[in-house]
C-alpha cells in the first residue's frame, strides 16, 4: 500500500461520509469501517468524461478472481448525490470504487 497516496476522507471528505452512510444504511458495517482508511492510489484510466473511478489497492493484472469478489451498490436511489457508486470487494476489501455520473467530487 501506497501510505503517499492521500486517504479519501481527506481527498474527497464529503464523498467519504456519504459513503461511510450508504454502506452503514445497508448493514455494511465491516466496509463501512474501512473507509476512513482507504487511499486513493490510482484514478482510473478509462477515458470517460463521466468517470472519477479510483483504485484504492494496486490495479489487479487480470480480473478479480470470480469466487472472491463481489460489487456492492447502495440498496436505493438516495445515496446522497447524483450518479451511480459501485465498490469493487474482494475478500471484504474495498479494492475499486466506481463513480459514475456525478458532478466533480468533493
Amino acid at each position: 500500500m501506497d501510505m503517499d497516496a492521500p486517504r479519501l476522507v481527506d481527498r474527497w471528505p464529503v464523498l467519504a461520509g456519504q459513503l461511510r452512510a450508504a454502506l452503514s444504511r445497508d448493514n455494511e458495517n465491516e466496509l463501512a469501517s474501512q473507509v476512513d482508511e482507504l487511499r486513493v492510489l490510482e484514478m482510473c484510466g478509462c477515458g470517460d468524461d463521466f468517470c472519477q473511478s479510483f483504485h484504492t489497492t494496486l490495479p489487479p493484472e487480470k480480473s478479480y478472481p470470480l469466487d472472491r469478489h463481489r460489487n456492492w451498490y447502495p440498496e436505493d436511489d438516495d445515496p446522497g448525490w447524483d450518479g451511480y457508486l459501485i465498490l469493487d470487494v474482494v475478500d471484504e476489501r474495498i479494492e475499486f470504487v466506481e463513480v459514475l455520473y456525478r458532478p466533480p467530487l468533493d
